[in-house]
């Protein structure tokens, strides 16, 4: 009986505290920003929900920028909605 508590983290766009696995990492390192994958990588990171409309309004928002405090990339966007439809299928 000794199960592991759930964890929950905030999305950047929506502020909806979700679970871990439901959410996609982005982080800030002192080389650059990536989309961490398998959310282990060390620096600042900021979650944000799967879901296509939430992706679509973080980059209208520039809300990965504002939340690690650098200019994101559209290129990470692009690669958050291509990991969206990859879990997808």
């Amino acid at each position: 009986m000794n199960k592991k508590a759930p964890i929950y983290r905030t999305c950047i766009v929506t502020r909806e505290k979700i679970l871990k696995k439901d959410m996609f990492r982005v982080v800030r390192t002192k080389s650059g920003i990536y989309f961490d994958i398998n959310q282990d990588m060390e620096g600042r990171g900021v979650y944000i929900k799967k879901d296509l409309s939430t992706i679509l309004l973080a980059q209208k928002r520039h809300s990965l920028s504002k939340g690690l405090s650098k200019e994101v990339d559209d290129s990470i966007y692009l690669e958050l909605i291509q990991a969206l439809s990859r879990e997808r299928k």
